[in-house]
């Protein structure tokens, strides 16, 4: 990845001979300023946890001759005030979940940090470019998931093209990753296991984490949008992991005089072991070889005035388990809602519904997430990797801009879950998964 950076610096000057666009340099400030409240509560014996954090994120853009473009950012960020996030919960032993992924997972002593976050320079015309360096992304399998006090962002390179007819092509080359909630930037092995790893297919604790080698990860994407229409396929393949097959498609009908949009919309996906899964070693892989997994998601959506509503329904199945690193980002499917995730099970049916109400002449939107998550039995680790039972969840969440500071708003999000039917549950089945209250209120403010 390095010698591709060096070559991409020494090629990218004879571009500029090429084009001989004007000489002009902008200057612009790239600031994001975070600050972020969490607490985490439950109705019985289990350990209650809160924290509150901060972060910013200083740096700047320079746009050089329209084609050019240079960006670096370095984000700092302090624990203010926090319960004991690094003792174990008494009466299961399990450690601290959320709260903790607000620092530095990678040494949760550290209360202030501070990393490169971002340093990049691209060249663009207007149907084709490229970018190399530290930068953002927002791919269907890895993702910058923006919930707590900075995103997940990549190193490598990204190149992208525009036909004639609109169809928009984009490639990736990724080789270390800045896994949201640490310090340093890792390998892609390395990041993989920065989260609780779950269970092996024995039951055991899982032993990929330091032990999951692969070196850089591939992305290829493509979509078109055409009157009412859109399609878009991305392929990800993770070096001697897995191989992921993504395809989505939506339909809108507007009826003008009604002021209503209609959505439907479909995706479906394939899932395939690569390489040795992580380690030749099966005890220390993250992936098996020989899985073969596959998902299906649907939506209806309704957009009126002030409201948004949509119904979402997922349904996977196969060989194997379907994984996708949370620490790489949120899950692509229609039916994901924050504060949690649903990879990591050999079969899924998932039902979630959505309702967003934008209060007339204010900057201030309401919205509600409600699901019901059915899931493979507890007492089948191959098939359950995370130890999770079939629960209701449930988000209420609130929303402001003042008109009068552009670029501030506040976030309230309040997360129930529980879980589903009469199951009888132990101490690490409860505690970080469900009959839990989880609060969230952030305050963002950007200058760019």
């Amino acid at each position: 990845m390095r010698q591709f950076l060096l070559g991409f610096l020494l090629f990218i000057p004879f571009l500029a001979f090429a084009q001989q666009p004007e000489r002009k340099l902008t200057v612009n400030p790239d600031v994001h300023f975070r600050m972020f409240w969490m607490n985490t509560t439950y109705p019985s014996d289990f350990k209650d946890d809160y924290a509150l954090g901060t972060s910013l994120s200083v740096g700047t853009k320079l746009n050089y001759a329209k084609n050019w473009e240079f960006r670096v950012g370095y984000r700092v960020f302090a624990n203010l005030w926090s319960s004991n996030l690094t003792a174990s919960d008494p009466f299961s032993g399990g450690g601290n979940r959320y709260e903790v992924g607000l620092f530095d997972l990678l040494n949760e002593e550290d209360r202030f940090f501070g990393k490169l976050e971002n340093l990049s320079i691209g060249y663009a015309t207007s149907n084709w470019g490229i970018t190399a360096g530290r930068m953002a992304i927002d791919s269907d399998w890895i993702n910058g998931q923006d919930g707590r006090l900075s995103p997940t962002g990549v190193e490598g390179a990204k190149a992208w093209f525009s036909t004639k007819d609109k169809w928009n092509l984009t490639a990736w080359g990724i080789g270390k990753m800045s896994v949201r909630g640490t310090s340093k930037w890792l390998s892609v092995g390395e990041s993989i296991g920065v989260f609780p790893v779950g269970r092996n297919l024995n039951g055991d604790g899982s032993q990929y984490a330091g032990n999951t080698e692969s070196d850089w990860i591939g992305i290829l994407e493509i979509d078109k949008d055409w009157e009412g229409v859109s399609f878009a396929m991305s392929n990800t393949l993770v070096q001697n992991i897995s191989n992921t097959v993504w395809a989505k498609s939506e339909r809108k009908w507007k009826n003008e005089k009604a002021g209503i949009t209609w959505l439907w919309g479909v995706q479906a996906g394939f899932q395939s072991g690569l390489g040795d899964g992580g380690n030749e070693n099966p005890i220390f892989q993250y992936k098996d070889p020989n899985d073969r997994n596959w998902a299906v998601s649907t939506r209806i959506g309704y957009k009126k005035s002030a409201w948004n509503l949509h119904l979402n329904y997922t349904k996977s199945g196969g060989k194997g388990l379907w994984l996708s690193p949370r620490e790489w980002g949120k899950d692509a499917w229609y039916t994901f809602i924050p504060r949690e995730r649903n990879e990591g099970f050999s079969s899924l049916d998932a039902l979630t519904g959505f309702a967003e109400y934008s209060i007339p002449n204010t900057t201030v939107k309401t919205f509600v997430h409600l699901g019901f998550h059915w899931l493979p039995p507890l007492n089948a680790p191959s098939e359950n990797k995370y130890n999770i039972p079939s629960y209701r969840q449930i988000n209420i969440g609130v929303k402001y801009s003042p008109t009068s500071i552009s670029k501030l708003d506040f976030q309230l999000l309040v997360m129930n879950k529980e879980a589903l039917g009469s199951q009888v549950l132990k101490p690490g089945q409860i505690y970080n998964k469900v009959e839990m209250i989880h609060v969230n209120g952030i305050v963002n403010w950007r200058i760019n």
